[in-house]
């Protein structure tokens, strides 16, 4: 199989360049890629790319109008692996990174999509946005699929599975209306009938830089509106809708009611919006 590492940046040279520092010392001996997708960026983006050109098996594309969905779209449809994994601009891969990929699939054929470990690079950030659970996880379709199992920052799947489900919804992720954009596609991929997993195989290390309380804040705010979002859309479904409906009422007895009050709020938003949108495309 094939393999192509998607990551999508904006305005973040330094980080990338780190990044992509830590990709020259995967040990993979198979054909793989490395798309790089410029979300529109106004710093030194393309000279980093460029100074990896040879130290990489790198391709690049800019995608000028802004957002991670959209983003991520346009890297993998110019992708070419059978396996198509993404990770973010201040990730850092293990060694073992793509072999543990590549195992997953090679493991289960039926199995659309996998998550992997996150842990901290720097421990002087704050412990959030990782993912440190050390025992694997299956998921079957239909299945309820927690936000927070799997993270956008180390997953990945097969090409006809994206396929299967058209990619990325554009009105979830950075830069949208809604976050939760790779939670909401790996659900659809088990709506769809595929098989999915959390392995612990996969790691990366995450160097987000956020150290004060306000900043943390001011993500859990954007991730429970997400949340949100994502609930609703799955509960417009009805192959999963009593699953999603269930999880989401046992979770909100068991959150304070500020966060529960915010995923209903953007629920609602989202329901209103989708309406609409339906209503004006007639």
């Amino acid at each position: 199989m094939q393999l192509s590492i998607v990551i999508c940046t904006r305005n973040r040279a330094s980080q990338l360049s780190q990044s992509l520092q830590s990709f020259t010392t995967v040990q993979y001996p198979a054909h793989w890629e490395l798309v790089i997708v410029d979300n529109g960026s106004k710093d030194e983006t393309q000279d980093v790319i460029r100074n990896y050109r040879e130290s990489l098996p790198l391709r690049s594309v800019i995608e000028p109008q802004a957002g991670a969905s959209r983003a991520r779209n346009r890297g993998w449809k110019m992708s070419q692996g059978d396996i198509v994994a993404f990770t973010d601009d201040d990730c850092y891969p293990a060694d073992d990174f793509l072999y543990s990929i590549i195992r997953c699939f090679e493991e289960n054929p039926r199995l659309g999509f996998t998550g992997g470990r996150i842990l901290l690079h720097d421990p002087d950030d704050y412990p959030i946005t990782i993912q440190e659970r050390a025992y694997r996880e299956d998921l079957y379709p239909g299945d309820f699929l927690p936000a927070g199992l799997i993270h956008g920052a180390n997953w990945a799947c097969r090409r006809t599975a994206l396929e299967s489900v058209g990619g990325f919804d554009e009105r979830f992720g950075p830069g949208a209306l809604f976050v939760c954009e790779d939670v909401d596609i790996m659900a659809r991929m088990l709506g769809r009938g595929w098989h999915g997993a959390y392995d612990p195989g996969p790691l990366v290390y995450h160097h987000h830089r956020r150290r004060t309380q306000l900043e943390v804040l001011q993500l859990l705010r954007q991730y429970a509106r997400g949340r949100g979002a994502y609930y609703s859309k799955c509960i417009l479904n009805p192959k999963v809708r009593m699953a999603y409906l269930r999880n989401w009422c046992e979770e909100m007895r068991r959150q304070s009611w500020k966060i529960s009050a915010r995923e209903l709020a953007s629920g609602a938003e989202f329901l209103v919006r989708s309406a609409a949108a339906q209503f004006l495309a007639k």
